[in-house]
C-alpha cells in the first residue's frame, strides 16, 4: 500500500493520509501533524501491516492526549482526576497510562503546583480553614506529603485574621441568642469550616464578645416569650415555670437571669 496524497484537515494539526491498495487512490486514515513528522510520512512511502498498526496505535493514543488537553483548558486538574476522567470516557489502561506520563512529563499535569494554586484560591476566595482544603486535596488524589507542604501557604496570622473576620459577621447576627450560645454557635461555624481549635480560641480571644446588659436582657425577652408561647399551650403554673426555666437554661441564660425574665411575666404565667 502506497501513499499516493496528503491533504489537510479543517481541524488544525490533522491530516488526511490517502493511499492506493491496487485499485486507485482512497481515503486510508487521518493522522496527527507529529505523527506525520514523526514517521516522515509522505507521497510514495509505502507502509506495511505492521506500520500501519503503529500508525493506528499512535494515532488513538494522541486522540486520548487530545481529549485530555481538552479537559485540561477549563482548569488546572490532578492526576486522580485526569485517571477518571479517562476511565469515564472509556479509554484503555496502557493508553491512560501513556498520556498521563506525557501529560507530566511535558508540564501539563504537577500535582504540587495544583496543590500550591489550589491553597492560594481557596484561601484567597473562600472562608475555608486548612482543614477543609486538606480534606478537598486528600479528595481530588493529592499525596498527603504535597498537602502538607501546599499548606504552609496558608499561614498562621492568615488563618487567624480569616478567623476573626468569620468571628466578628456571625456574632452579628446572633443577637438574640445568649452569650454563651452565640459563642458556642460561633465555634461550631468555624470548625465546620476547617479552622483548627486553637485558632478559633485565639480569635475569640482577640475580639470583644461580652454583650452588654441590655443584649444580654433583650436576648432572654425574646427566647423567654418564644418559650412561654410554645409551652403555655399545654402547661400552666410551676409545670409552665420549670419548662421555660429549663429552655433559657438549655439556651446559656444564667440561673439570675432567667429568674429576673420571669419575674417579669410572673402575671402571664399564672
Amino acid at each position: 500500500m502506497k501513499i499516493t496524497k496528503i491533504s489537510t484537515q479543517k481541524k488544525k494539526g490533522r491530516y488526511n493520509i490517502f493511499v492506493d491498495k491496487g485499485q486507485g487512490e482512497e481515503f486510508g486514515f487521518g493522522v496527527d501533524e507529529d505523527i506525520l513528522i514523526e514517521f516522515h510520512l509522505q507521497k510514495g512511502m509505502e507502509l506495511d501491516s505492521n506500520l500501519l498498526k503503529t500508525l493506528e496505535q499512535k494515532n488513538e493514543v494522541h486522540q486520548v492526549f487530545s481529549l485530555a488537553i481538552n479537559f485540561l483548558s477549563y482548569r488546572m486538574r490532578t492526576i486522580q482526576e485526569m485517571v477518571q476522567y479517562l476511565r469515564k470516557k472509556e479509554v484503555e489502561q496502557d493508553q491512560i497510562d501513556q498520556v498521563i506520563n506525557r501529560l507530566k512529563s511535558e508540564g501539563y499535569l504537577n500535582d504540587a503546583e495544583f496543590a500550591a494554586s489550589f491553597v492560594a484560591t481557596r484561601k484567597n476566595t473562600s472562608g475555608k480553614g486548612p482543614i477543609l482544603i486538606k480534606k478537598e486535596l486528600m479528595d481530588k488524589g493529592v499525596e498527603a506529603s504535597i498537602i502538607e507542604n501546599s499548606l504552609t501557604l496558608y499561614s498562621r496570622e492568615e488563618q487567624l485574621e480569616k478567623a476573626m473576620k468569620l468571628i466578628e459577621k456571625k456574632i452579628a447576627v446572633e443577637k438574640r441568642k445568649s452569650h454563651q450560645q452565640a459563642v458556642q454557635t460561633v465555634k461550631q461555624t468555624l470548625l465546620q469550616k476547617g479552622f483548627t481549635q486553637d485558632i478559633i480560641q485565639e480569635g475569640l480571644q482577640n475580639i470583644e464578645l461580652n454583650k452588654d446588659s441590655d443584649e444580654e436582657w433583650n436576648a432572654i425577652v425574646y427566647q423567654g416569650e418564644k418559650a412561654v408561647a410554645k409551652y403555655q399551650r399545654k402547661y400552666e403554673g410551676f409545670e409552665l415555670k420549670q419548662k421555660v426555666k429549663t429552655s433559657l437554661y438549655q439556651k446559656g441564660f444564667t440561673f439570675d437571669e432567667i429568674e429576673r425574665f420571669l419575674d417579669t411575666i410572673q402575671k402571664e404565667m399564672g
